[in-house]
């Protein structure tokens, strides 16, 4: 029995959203239709767009600014000499002006209010 009632109501709703999407496309249809207006008396007639300055500003300006944008991004470690493939090594001494040495070769405490070493949280 409670699979009719499921069916039923799964049919209802599905007929439901065939009339709602009916609909949807009717009103979409019919206010589309001042689209096919002529262009009144005093607007100007535009000329015809040129296909190679379509091109040019559709395709060309969004290729140049890539590649710009690559040059930008890429350039400063290219100049550098550092390597940019994937799967590249670190980059040594990220920690400019700091120790060269691991932290396992920094300084340790001198005393007990020495703030060398490491944290100096307290229990």
């Amino acid at each position: 029995m409670s699979t009719l009632i499921t069916s039923s109501v799964l049919a209802r709703r599905a007929r439901t959203l065939l009339l709602a999407l009916g609909a949807a496309g009717t009103a979409v249809v019919l206010s589309a239709a001042p689209a096919a207006a002529d262009v009144p008396e005093g607007w100007s007639d535009p000329a015809a767009v040129d296909p190679l300055g379509w091109l040019l500003v559709l395709v060309g300006l969004p290729v140049l600014g890539a590649l710009v944008l690559t040059a930008l991004v890429y350039g400063p470690p290219l100049a550098r000499g550092e390597r940019v493939a994937p799967g590249a090594p670190p980059v040594e001494n990220q920690w400019i002006g700091g120790p060269r040495r691991a932290t396992g070769e920094l300084a340790a405490p001198d005393n007990d209010d020495s703030q060398a070493g490491g944290s100096s949280a307290r229990w």
